[in-house]
């Protein structure tokens, strides 16, 4: 008997925890760069899912659609924060000028 499979559900477990905590985060933000970090988390996290299956099935290939979707994640991640630059960088519209002046 091996004795793999009770890390493998312990492991299970704590990443599923993790999923429920990190959505919370997704949803009540507060911020938008909060909420990019919860995404970013969430992909990693899908990522030790991935591992965590490939240790249970014994199939190496799903290490390729991990090391695939890390990539992507990364990405992403990249991505998001040179759109949260930019808006920041960005000054905010000029109001008109009204006729009480």
């Amino acid at each position: 008997m091996s004795t793999l499979p009770w890390p493998v559900a312990v492991g299970s477990v704590l990443v599923g925890l993790a999923f429920v905590l990190v959505f919370v985060r997704l949803v009540l933000g507060p911020r938008l760069p909060d909420r990019v970090v919860a995404l970013d988390m969430i992909a990693y996290l899908a990522v030790g899912v991935i591992a965590l299956w490939t240790l249970a099935s014994g199939v190496t290939a799903y290490l390729d659609a991990a090391l695939v979707l890390a990539l992507i994640a990364f990405l992403a991640t990249v991505a998001f924060a040179r759109f949260i630059d930019a808006q920041e960088e960005t000054p905010p519209p000029a109001t008109p000028p009204t006729d009480r002046d």
